[in-house]
């Protein structure tokens, strides 16, 4: 179970640097400051499973936690999101080390 959580972080990981490429090319030819939200980006891949998800989050919660909660997320940049997402992923699967002694604290 611990390999595939690293497998989920190091594909969030890519999509967050691929995310944050295409952003960077896009600043450049732009010669301003051009950031994809989450969701522009998640529109792109993906149109059904958006609105699937904005669906389902409404029925079985409270629509004001997509608009709150969730929209809050979709508005942030693609690349913080995705890595963010990476980091909570390698925190869950991070194994500590042993103690070196018998009697360390």
């Amino acid at each position: 179970m611990r390999f595939f959580i690293r497998f989920l972080s190091l594909i969030a990981l890519v999509v967050a640097v691929i995310a944050a490429t295409i952003d960077s090319i896009q600043s450049v030819s732009a010669s301003r400051l051009v950031l994809t939200s989450f969701g522009d980006a998640w529109l792109d891949a993906s149109p059904t499973t958006l609105i699937i998800s904005e669906s389902f989050v409404e029925r079985r919660m409270h629509p004001l936690a997509w608009e709150l909660g969730i929209g809050w997320v979709l508005a942030q940049p693609a690349f913080a999101v995705m890595l963010t997402v990476s980091l909570l992923l390698w925190m869950l699967a991070y194994k500590r080390r042993p103690t070196a002694g018998r009697f360390a604290a």
